[in-house]
């Protein structure tokens, strides 16, 4: 699965921002970001000889910002390239930890644990609509597991990620990633709520989405989708950490890891919804792997370090 967002240090960054110092290069990653590609479309498109697009090509693979591969097409063989991801997001505080691991849940978004929505609402599979739209009992329905679509005019809805980390590790920091959107009826791109995000029961921040996008056929929507439905959402990333709370970077609480009572074999419940006293009472949507415009369901990473030595090499693979 392609990665979505990458962090990484400042020393870390230095090829990836040479391979990006140039216009062209910088354009060929604007187009990768709308569609797959290949040298003679990127070549088309920019008006550059195909030596010139291969040799760009070349740089931004060497810097890990696009893979390419070789398919068959109508002319022969063709070089069709990818970015690989969506954001960078570059840490400058310079500090460095003796140890940082890292793991990775990602969680299909119909396996929630708990459940409080209110019409409008309704859940999808890439096949079909889950139950009846506009009746939350549509979210008990056993088929809801495969849900890659869920839309509540308010209330909430909960997740379990489990965490069988070693209990001698050290939770340093935790980032949640999801593409996330407001719910208006059918869809409007000026639709403010105020989505607030939950750990643990505690109240990590919430996070204002500016609306519920469409007008523009979601990336990943099956052809039945109809056209009025929510379309796609933001990729947004929350990263909590031992200085606060931080939505795609910005600081958005004091909130800080400590305080979310996240252990060791434990399971994390992580929370999205809106309050009662919500200024914007714009409800939420999410999206899975199937729908919308980036093929992920919800990542939970948990960043942490050994407190009794080295871990598992299993461990620091995320396994």
């Amino acid at each position: 699965m392609p990665h979505h967002i990458h962090d990484l240090s400042s020393s870390e960054s230095v090829g990836i921002f040479r391979a990006l110092a140039s216009e062209s290069r910088a354009r060929i990653m604007e187009m990768l970001g709308e569609r797959d590609m290949n040298i003679n479309e990127l070549s088309v498109s920019l008006g550059l000889a195909q030596p010139s697009i291969t040799k760009h090509i070349q740089i931004l693979e060497e810097a890990g910002l696009v893979i390419s591969d070789y398919l068959s097409g109508a002319q022969g063989m063709q070089k069709r390239c990818r970015k690989v991801h969506d954001r960078l997001i570059v840490d400058m505080s310079g500090r460095v930890k003796e140890k940082d691991y890292v793991i990775e849940i990602e969680m299909p978004i119909g396996m929630y644990t708990r459940a409080e929505v209110v019409p409008t609402c309704g859940l999808a599979t890439r096949d079909r609509m889950v139950g009846v739209i506009d009746d939350p009992l549509a979210f008990a329905f056993p088929d809801r597991a495969k849900a890659e679509i869920l839309w509540s005019g308010g209330g909430y809805i909960e997740y379990k990620f489990p965490n069988s980390l070693p209990v001698t590790s050290i939770i340093e920091s935790i980032e949640l990633i999801g593409e996330v959107a407001s719910e208006a009826p059918g869809y409007a791109n000026d639709y403010p709520s105020d989505i607030t995000l939950w750990i643990n029961d505690v109240e990590v921040g919430t996070w204002t989405s500016p609306g519920d996008p469409g007008g523009e056929k979601g990336r990943l929507n099956p052809s039945w989708w109809q056209d009025y439905m929510n379309q796609h959402g933001y990729l947004k990333a929350w990263r909590i950490n031992d200085t606060g709370t931080y939505v795609d970077g910005d600081k958005l609480s004091d909130v800080k890891v400590i305080d979310l009572n996240v252990h060791p074999w434990q399971a994390t419940r992580v929370r999205f919804g809106i309050k009662k006293d919500a200024q914007n009472k714009g409800g939420f949507t999410i999206f899975g792997k199937g729908f919308g415009s980036f093929e992920q369901d919800l990542v939970l990473r948990i960043h942490h370090s050994s407190r009794g030595g080295d871990l598992p090499e299993s461990v620091k693979q995320g396994k």
